[in-house]
């Protein structure tokens, strides 16, 4: 099996352009069903069968796992037997009619406006690397970008007269996202003022470098914004996609459509940029509540 699951991953990095995040999640649950036919004493192609698939499912179910990992270790194997159908190394899909088990939609944890404006106050204007996690906070809120993409960014990506920036999504799929006046102006004096004295090359692609002058990392950004959420007094759960889901919501509340908003995002479906309506419904509900007098 090691040999299919490593000409499977291959197949997706080179086909499909999946991130390398996503390749190393479908190698780790794949490996992981290996383990469990191994241990199972099952031989992987005679033993390919429905039967089979529900006994590992519920195997990661009687181990406590979650429901959603349960969904992503299903997807996986799922799309792993449709490569192995297509290359004819199976005559049949053992997984082609197996269901996920039904998610619940979690509604992100967002900030409000006035904890934003507070957290975007706490970066230093005079030294370098305060410039620059001023630049990278006011810049994931004014476009919405996933960190990822964020830390992915080259200076030749950001065109500052112009007000926007060039990302490559999932699977690598490009897209242009507008960039507002004040995080323009936020990247434009990080690169002026900031990058020169952080980069030790001048060739350096990347717009965001650590201490040592190369690409800053997603972990990097992490402890970064961990660090401002602090000092802002802020005490909810930040995430490395806080900033995305509050440049969302905020979005719609104030009018925006939902095609934009997805575009904007690069969601594929819009059934995933519509959760964000459920966080605005939500949040209008606790509005009239606390102000109409009879609520």
């Amino acid at each position: 099996m090691e040999g299919f699951v490593n000409e499977f991953i291959n197949y997706l990095a080179v086909e499909r352009g999946l991130a390398q995040n996503t390749l190393e999640s479908y190698g780790r649950d794949l490996r992981q069903f290996q383990e469990y036919l191994e241990s199972s004493e099952m031989e992987f192609i005679k033993d390919s069968n429905r039967n089979t698939i529900l006994a590992y499912l519920t195997n990661l179910q009687s181990k406590g796992r979650a429901v959603s990992t349960i969904s992503r270790n299903l997807a996986a194997i799922k799309s792993f037997y449709q490569y192995l159908v297509r290359e004819h190394y199976l005559d049949k899909d053992p997984a082609a009619h197996l269901e996920s088990p039904k998610l619940e939609k979690k509604l992100p944890k967002i900030l409000t406006v006035g904890e934003v404006e507070e957290l975007l106050k706490q970066p230093s204007n005079f030294l370098p690397t305060g410039l620059r996690d001023k630049a990278m906070l006011e810049l994931l809120y004014a476009t919405g970008i996933r960190v990822s993409e964020l830390i992915s960014l080259n200076i030749s990506d950001v065109n500052l007269d112009m007000g926007y920036i060039k990302c490559y999504g999932k699977g690598s799929k490009e897209r242009i996202v507008p960039l507002g006046s004040i995080a323009s102006k936020c990247v434009q004096e990080y690169i002026s003022k900031g990058r020169s004295k952080l980069v030790r090359t001048y060739d350096e692609p990347s717009l965001f470098v650590n201490h040592h002058g190369n690409r800053l990392t997603r972990q990097g950004f992490w402890k970064i914004i961990k660090k401002y959420a602090q000092e802002a007094n802020i005490t909810k759960q930040i995430t490395p996609h806080t900033l995305r889901h509050s440049f969302a919501t905020h979005l719609l509340e104030n009018g925006a459509d939902l095609r934009s908003v997805q575009e904007m995002l690069g969601h594929a479906d819009i059934s995933t940029t519509q959760i964000y309506t459920h966080v605005t419904k939500n949040r209008l509900k606790e509005v009239y509540d606390k102000t109409h007098p009879r609520a």
